[in-house]
């Protein structure tokens, strides 16, 4: 067996093998209670390693842009989660692959293995810019006016390891459609793009983005704003960049549940925002940033030419015919298809995976994508492979028709494995498909009904835009037993080109009686509907108290039935488990790992500037100051809640500090918010790296002496 070092320096890559090392050297001082518990947690999740429900083991989330895989790389995956996990594969909505119960000690040796087929887990979790999502057809749609792939390769790889996004209040979410249809959901993101094309006065075509902000699911949903019609191509990165400094520097940063871009547009308005962002231009490495529409590998469609394509009998022609109305569609290029793979809760295991990349191989170009709605997508596929296709799949039990269909139910893993699930998400969702698949079968066909499932509020099964959603929650009857509940939402959806309606909290009950509330909409839908009727319209007409009323005898807790106590796949009572959830990431205010930290940022911005990259060495030259003055105002217990706030707070409470003031310079603030004011020239990352050196040097002294010890002996231990 390869050994870890020799992985290591096999990729051939020092940043990421510095990446990896570090995570192995914090794993080492973790043990040896050198870094504290909260803060240790921060770290790794921004490492894609996820702390899980079941104590000892970890989720590990596997970073794939817009859902890209190549058929070496699905291999990669299968082998690493045969290695250190249990064998599944499970896709999430943000075009994840997430495997479990990983030791914490192994994840380092994990991330090098991947990283042998350029597979990353950085920044898959925590405070910093998520998996950059795009729509699973983009380069294939025929309605699209570009392809966006490469755009979203593009500022997935820009913002990777980016000082700007490493640890803001909160995460922040992107995402490219295709097209107007919006499939990608550009509504519910921090910052969503719609490609559109614009002829200039000279007759040329122009390409860009209209642009949305500030959008966002959770317990409290908002829709983005619509921020600009057309930004030009070239403006995408600058534009991305100035919103990202804007939010790592205003937005919140201690009330976890208010830290996100859509409170901060709430609290300063759009125009606010955007004026702030036009202020961090000058500041900016490129004022233009030129896309590389090559960015990506040509894709090369399968190798099986006219003729030589294995010849099939279909034995189930219903099947099979349901198949090709639901799961496949004509590509934008002439004689090849999109093959979509449903996967009941986006799982897979290595062994089905191994076996559907020789498919892939034989029968499709190697670019499979992972869909936001937790299946796969395949492209390239020759007409007259359908068949052997379909056959082969059906095989391994991956050409069940229905595609993004009613049955198509999308479901976070929730109380499987999650830490902040309060139901069953996948339990339900099993029964559900089952009622549909046996009862209303013909709804397969049916793709204006969206069911979307989560295990608690925070949304990460996209509950608030479905149009029959449910999350996890729990109801206690009049003797204080609790129950397993489900929460009703109707009414989500997308309305296409960056609008979106969001769904409607209705009426709580039992989780066992979501099957029953299944039937009971579905009937009174095919009863009352107008011709042609979408169910989102349907439900405004006839309004939340109508489907109150329709709902309301299944939530009476009068007649409770022994199946009423337990949750969906237990046998156990119910009760609620509260535990601390990771999926945003966490605040961490200690002292002690707050010099240690700004320490670290001081060095980096000298490597930065080293290596001739001043806009990151004056990005992390800034973190110096916020982090050393952060360190100061939490040993005095002031609380801060932005980057903002520290500033006016360290001057009101370190104003008179000789050597902390930065009088000459018109005060802390001000010396700080320079980096706003320069372009990034040598000669000013020089200045301002020099200036964060010292006023390191003096925190350290400042805090000695609070501690009545020598600065050159602090470490984070003692500090």
């Amino acid at each position: 067996m390869q050994s870890f070092r020799t992985v290591l320096e096999d990729l051939n890559n020092p940043v990421v093998e510095k990446d990896i090392l570090d995570l192995g050297q914090k794993i080492q001082l973790f043990h040896e209670g050198k870094i504290d518990e909260e803060k240790f947690r921060s770290l790794r999740l921004a490492r894609g390693v996820y702390g899980q429900r079941q104590p000892g083991v970890q989720m590990i989330r596997i970073k794939i842009p817009f859902g890209r895989l190549t058929t070496q790389q699905l291999l990669r995956i299968a082998d690493v989660a045969d290695e250190f996990s249990d064998g599944n594969l499970h896709a999430t909505t943000r075009q994840d692959i997430q495997i479990h119960y990983v030791s914490l000690d192994r994840t380092p040796e994990l991330w090098a293995k991947l990283e042998q087929d350029k597979i990353t887990l950085r920044e898959a979790c925590g405070n910093t810019v998520r998996n950059v999502t795009a729509s699973a057809k983009a380069g294939i749609d025929p309605n699209e006016p570009f392809d966006v792939s490469p755009y979203a390769q593009t500022v997935f790889e820009y913002f990777l390891r980016n000082p700007v996004c490493q640890e803001m209040g909160r995460k922040f979410k992107i995402a490219f459609s295709s097209s107007e249809t919006d499939t990608a959901f550009t509504f519910i993101h921090d910052l969503g793009f719609i490609p559109k094309l614009k002829t200039d006065e000279a007759g040329n075509e122009q390409r860009g983005f209209k642009v949305m902000l500030g959008g966002g699911l959770g317990a409290i949903p908002h829709l983005a704003k619509l921020t600009m019609e057309f930004l030009p191509e070239d403006q995408l990165i600058p534009f991305t960049e100035a919103v990202l400094r804007v939010f790592d520097r205003y937005g919140e940063r201690s009330r976890r549940q208010k830290a996100r871009l859509k409170f901060l547009v709430q609290e300063l308005g759009l125009e606010k925002v955007l004026e702030l962002a036009k202020e961090e231009r000058k500041a900016l490495p490129y004022q233009n940033y030129t896309i590389d529409r090559d960015i990506l590998p040509a894709v090369t469609p399968p190798a099986y030419l006219n003729g030589s394509t294995p010849q099939v009998t279909i034995q189930d022609q219903k099947t099979y015919d349901n198949w090709l109305a639901t799961n496949v569609f004509e590509q934008k290029q002439a004689g090849f298809y999109g093959v979509f793979i449903k996967l009941p809760l986006g799982n897979m295991n290595t062994t089905t995976a191994r076996k559907l990349a020789k498919i892939v191989q034989n029968y499709a170009a190697d670019d499979i994508r992972v869909t936001i709605t937790q299946n796969y997508l395949l492209k390239y596929v020759r007409k007259e492979s359908l068949p052997v296709l379909f056959t082969e799949l059906d095989a391994l039990g991956l050409a069940q028709p229905g595609y993004d269909g009613v049955a198509d139910i999308t479901a976070c893993p929730g109380t499987d494995t999650c830490n902040l699930g309060i139901s069953s998400s996948t339990g339900i969702t099993r029964a559900l498909e089952q009622v549909i698949n046996t009862e209303y079968p013909d709804l397969i066909h049916n793709q204006n009904i969206k069911i979307k499932i989560s295990g608690c509020p925070n949304s990460c099964g996209q509950h608030t835009l479905a149009t029959i959603g449910f999350h996890g929650s729990s109801v206690k009857t009049k003797d204080k037993l609790v129950l397993p509940a489900l929460q009703v939402l109707l009414g989500g959806g997308v309305a296409g080109d960056g609008e979106g309606l969001v769904a409607e909290k209705v009426i709580k009950v039992p989780s066992k009686r979501g099957t029953e509330v299944l039937r009971v909409l579905l009937a009174d839908y095919e009863q009352n509907q107008l011709d042609g009727e979408y169910y989102p319209d349907y439900y405004r007409r006839l309004g939340k108290m109508y489907f109150y009323q329709l709902l309301k005898p299944l939530a009476n807790l009068e007649n409770l039935e022994k199946e009423d106590y337990l949750d969906w796949g237990h046998n156990d009572p119910f009760e609620v488990v509260k535990a601390v959830g990771e999926c945003a990431g966490v605040i961490i205010d200690l002292v002690a790992t707050l010099v240690y930290e700004t320490e670290e940022k001081y060095q980096t911005a000298q490597e930065a500037f080293q290596q001739k990259a001043y806009a990151d060495a004056i990005y992390h030259a800034y973190n110096t100051f916020i982090n050393g003055a952060k360190a100061l105002l939490l040993a005095e217990d002031v609380k801060t809640n932005a980057q903002i706030t520290v500033m006016r707070k360290f001057e009101e409470h370190f104003g008179n500090e000789p050597t902390l003031a930065f009088a000459a310079s018109g005060g802390f603030k001000a010396h700080v918010l320079q980096m706003k004011q320069h372009e990034p020239t040598v000669e000013f990352a020089q200045e301002y790296i020099q200036k964060a050196g010292e006023f390191l040097a003096n925190i350290k002294a400042y805090r000695a002496q609070q501690l009545n010890t020598d600065s050159s002996t602090l470490n984070p231990v003692n500090l």
